[in-house]
């Protein structure tokens, strides 16, 4: 065994420390849950041992000496991310036996767990399903239907949207305070809630400037929104056209999610794979090749295109990739449509969606990160009624409900500033019937509602603004 955590008000069992398993605990610990892991792989131990401060068991996930050892009668919640889906399902039957009350499994390939499946959730005794693969290419395709690939998150039921573009070098934004910005463009409430510059994202306040080829955050109103993309210089397109690398899990089925209503060429580097996706995807053009290839991405059509998307096994060929397929499409801005072009890397290290961000991409997933945020949400449910991840940043978007008497309902907004200063901001508040952006001198009132932007480490620090 390796570390020893006090039991607290609510224990979790992970089983798997790989990946999505290694960023759930991380997560979870420090937001004050009692987690207890248990892993085979010794490695992966010794690297979580000095890092989370979690309860962690060497053995295997179908050794119920191992299930004992950890208490497993005492949990609240099983989460089950393994590499074997097997293992995963066969965990929440076991979890079922020991009177786990919730129990949650990765499932990698989405016959199972349908209501139409052999087996479906009750079946399994999972309350929760995850299917990471799919969870990328559904984001994916959100994306790309919304906004022809801008990231557009829906909060408050669609009455709030905040929308990520990067900031070119001839935007009027670029190189001013967002005070300025504020007084400047006051045709309509909006506020830049979240800034990644580099590797770098920042909680703004109304000293911070924006620079160009930062990735900014806006949030306005739902109604606001073309108002919004006039002011970023985003525009919307009415015909799209897609390219895809990799036809794995992912490439395959963001695929068939896109080529009833969009053109989707898809380039496949194993001959054999190659050929059977032009089978199975009838309304997409297969061609087999090397996607990290200029010149075969020139001749399959790239500088034509409206979005670009590496969805390969490896980290290092969907960024570079997306590097290359960038300054291809932006060194041919005499054609119109390739001047919103844009860049989707599907990466594999949650340390390389920032740094992917930054490189070339204008947006990089990690199906991990889509996969744990999932389960946090449910995990979470009972305090947090929506938590988004904004992609690219090392930042969460929140709505909650203010508790009487909570930290924030004590002082107007300008008065809590200087203690949660790049740490926090508040982005809206829901009074009298409508959705209003917050300024400095708002007042949060108990049992009002709020969307708040922190750092993802500052999690703990919301709740304990608004519940305590």
């Amino acid at each position: 065994m390796y570390g020893n955590k006090p039991a607290k008000s609510t224990s979790i069992l992970i089983l798997g420390l790989g990946g999505v398993g290694y960023y759930l605990a991380k997560r979870l610990v420090h937001e004050g849950y009692a987690i207890t892991v248990i892993e085979q792989d010794a490695a992966l131990l010794r690297h979580a041992d000095g890092n989370i401060d979690a309860r962690l068991i060497q053995g295997n996930a179908m050794s119920l000496e191992c299930w004992r050892e950890a208490g497993a009668g005492n949990m609240d919640y099983l989460i089950s991310v393994t590499n074997n889906d097997a293992v995963n399902m066969m965990s929440c039957l076991i979890g079922d036996r020991f009177g786990i009350p919730r129990k949650i499994a990765r499932v990698r390939f989405t016959e199972f767990g349908r209501e139409d499946s052999i087996l479906n959730a009750r079946d399994l005794k999972i309350d929760l399903i995850i299917h990471p693969e799919e969870l990328a290419a559904q984001e994916i395709f959100r994306l790309i239907k919304l906004r022809a690939g801008n990231d557009i998150i829906e909060v408050a039921r669609g009455q709030i949207l905040a929308m990520a573009t990067r900031i070119p070098d001839e935007s009027p934004l670029a190189h001013r305070k967002l005070k300025d910005i504020s007084q400047a463009y006051n045709e309509f409430p909006f506020r830049i809630v979240a800034i990644a510059r580099g590797i770098t994202t920042l909680i703004p306040n109304g000293e911070d400037e924006l620079l160009p080829q930062d990735q900014a955050f806006f949030m306005a109103d739902n109604e606001n929104l073309t108002q919004l993309m006039t002011l970023t210089g985003v525009e919307r397109q009415k015909h799209h056209r897609v390219m895809i690398i990799g036809g794995g899990l992912v490439g395959c089925r963001l695929a068939e999610l896109l080529d009833k209503t969009v053109k989707v060429k898809l380039i496949e580097k194993d001959e054999t794979v190659a050929q059977e996706l032009s089978f199975a995807l009838k309304n997409t053009e297969i061609l087999h090749g090397d996607g990290s290839d200029s010149d075969v991405l020139v001749s399959a059509g790239l500088l034509e295109m409206d979005t670009f998307i590496t969805a390969t096994g490896e980290n290092e060929t969907n960024i570079m990739s997306c590097v290359m397929a960038k300054h291809l499409m932006t060194s041919h801005r005499n054609l119109k449509h390739n001047k919103q072009a844009k860049c989707i890397a599907l990466v594999n290290k949650e340390d390389y969606v920032v740094l992917a961000a930054t490189m070339g991409s204008d947006l990089a997933l990690n199906k991990k990160i889509l996969a744990g945020n999932k389960i946090l949400k449910f995990i979470r449910r009972g305090e947090l009624l929506s938590v988004a991840h904004l992609h690219g940043f090392d930042a969460e978007m929140v709505e909650i409900v203010a508790a009487p008497n909570s930290p924030i309902t004590r002082k107007p907004l300008f008065k809590l500033n200087p203690y949660y200063n790049g740490k926090i901001m508040i982005g809206s508040i829901h009074r009298d019937g409508i959705w209003q952006v917050a300024v400095g001198d708002t007042h949060i009132q108990g049992n009002e509602r709020a969307i708040v932007v922190c750092m993802s480490q500052h999690l703990k620090d919301v709740q304990k603004l608004f519940l305590a």
